[in-house]
C-alpha cells in the first residue's frame, strides 16, 4: 500500500494546512468512511490520513489555548502575547476584577 497519509489528492502536506482546510478535509474523510463505499484500502488509507488530520487540528487547538492562557495570565490580546504564546508574564496586570451584583454592575 502506497503511502498517502501526509498527502491529499491535491498534494498538501498535512502539515501546511490551516486548521480550517484540516477540519474540512477530516469532514470529508470520515463521511467516505462512513458511507461504506470505499474499499478496504481505500479505507484504510483514508483512515490513516484522518488520523494525521486529526493530530494536525488538536495540534492548532492546543496552540490556540496556550497563546489565549498566555494572554489572559498578562493581561493582554493574544496579539500581544505573541504567536508563542509568551508575554510578559511579570503578573503585574492579575488583579481580580471587583465583585459584581446580582444585576452584573460593580459593587
Amino acid at each position: 500500500m502506497a503511502d498517502t497519509t501526509e498527502q491529499p489528492s491535491d498534494g498538501t502536506d498535512v502539515s501546511d494546512l490551516t486548521y480550517e482546510q484540516a477540519r474540512d478535509e477530516l469532514v470529508r474523510i470520515v463521511a467516505r468512511i462512513e458511507s461504506g463505499d470505499a474499499p478496504l484500502e481505500e479505507s484504510m488509507t483514508l483512515w490513516e490520513r484522518g488520523e494525521a488530520l486529526a493530530a494536525h487540528c488538536q495540534a492548532k487547538l492546543d496552540q490556540a489555548q496556550t497563546r489565549l492562557d498566555a494572554a489572559t495570565a498578562t493581561g493582554q490580546g493574544p496579539e500581544e502575547a505573541g504567536a508563542d504564546g509568551s508575554g510578559s508574564g511579570d503578573g503585574e496586570d492579575d488583579e481580580p476584577a471587583p465583585p459584581m451584583d446580582e444585576a452584573g454592575e460593580d459593587s
